[in-house]
């Protein structure tokens, strides 16, 4: 009878074990899949025309909600700030123009450029797992780790114009605090990619 007992409590004790590791691999599988969306809402806002008008891979950005280029053949030149004699400060400002100028007046904010062609920050027509591997890479994002990332969406004034664009431009579908949240979660996670 007591070695039927050892035998009916190894038993249960084995099943337990094996429930508990079932469990587990599951809750891990779950937590995998969950961090890999993770990056969903930042793909979303940088896929915004507000940021990948600007991160294009041709040399003229783009302009409006359905991007069509810029109005004047404007270029980006060696420095991403537009060529000589028609430099991005040329008409746009330290901040948005007046609403009196019209919904289309030239929207601004500090060091209004584009990324330099030599590191062109490509949002437009790239997978979330391309877009994801570009963002997380010191070699191709300006030298930015997890925390000046973060930093970056946070505190850089013309990034925060994506969510003050004036006129009537469309706002990115997640606001600034979010996307910062977000950017804070995706990096505390390890920077994990889409498949």
């Amino acid at each position: 009878m007591h070695h039927l007992r050892q035998q009916t409590s190894l038993g249960y004790l084995t099943r337990q074990v094996f429930i508990f590791s079932a469990f587990a691999m599951m809750a891990s599988w779950v937590e995998a899949a969950d961090t890999k969306q993770l990056f969903e809402p930042i793909r979303a806002v940088l896929q915004h025309p507000r940021c990948q008008n600007c991160h294009i891979a041709g040399d003229q950005p783009l302009q409006f909600d359905n991007g069509r280029p810029h109005a004047m053949l404007v270029m980006r030149g060696r420095d991403g700030m537009g060529m000589p004699a028609m430099e991005c400060s040329s008409c746009h400002q330290q901040k948005n123009s007046p609403s009196i100028m019209g919904a289309h007046a030239p929207p601004g904010a500090p060091h209004w450029r584009l990324p330099p062609p030599q590191n062109k920050m490509v949002f437009m027509d790239v997978s979330p797992k391309d877009l994801c591997m570009l963002l997380k890479d010191p070699q191709r994002n300006g030298g930015r780790d997890g925390q000046k990332l973060i930093a970056h969406f946070a505190e850089d004034q013309l990034v925060a114009w994506g969510w003050d664009p004036g006129g009537e431009r469309t706002l990115p579908p997640f606001t600034k605090a979010q996307t910062v949240a977000a950017v804070q979660q995706w990096v505390d996670a390890g920077m994990p990619c889409p498949r």
